[in-house]
């Protein structure tokens, strides 16, 4: 298996100055209220070319923080990401599984998988389509789903 290296990703949140538990408003407010800070056009002409530039850089990343966290779409898929790398700094993965291993539950609409430890590995049928890595709701063992293809 060939190593790879881990791009560090942008924590669009932190850009904004936002916590992942915060609502579309706010995340609005904070993006409005800094877009306006690094606007080119706000920055005063006696400050030096280097800090125009680095206003400049901000600016486009405030601008692509809210592009990706002010869609639904795009956030959701952010979110789940950033689940699946916080998942991957924990620990190992214990086993793959494949979707069809896992018991269906109507009820909730999940899909679930008995760990080891006693507790277990749960998804939501959405879920299921978009994350790879799932945490048991007990200890801190991961299994990694594999899809079909």
């Amino acid at each position: 298996m060939m190593a790879f290296e881990q791009i560090p990703r942008k924590d669009w949140y932190s850009i904004l100055g936002a916590d992942p538990s915060a609502s579309v408003s706010d995340l609005r407010q904070k993006y409005q209220k800094l877009i306006l800070m690094y606007h080119p056009d706000k920055q005063s002409t006696d400050v030096p070319a280097e800090v125009v530039e680095e206003c400049v850089q901000k600016f486009i990343e405030i601008d692509q923080a809210w592009k990706i966290l002010g869609n639904e779409q795009t956030k959701k898929e952010y979110d789940l990401q950033r689940c699946e790398d916080e998942l991957r700094n924990i620990g190992p993965v214990d086993a793959r599984v494949y979707l069809e291993e896992m018991s269906w539950n109507k009820d909730d609409h999940s899909f679930s998988l008995s760990c080891r430890c006693g507790g277990k590995y749960i998804v939501s049928k959405d879920e299921a389509e978009q994350v790879n890595l799932i945490s048991c709701d007990t200890c801190s063992l991961i299994v990694e789903l594999i899809h079909y293809s």
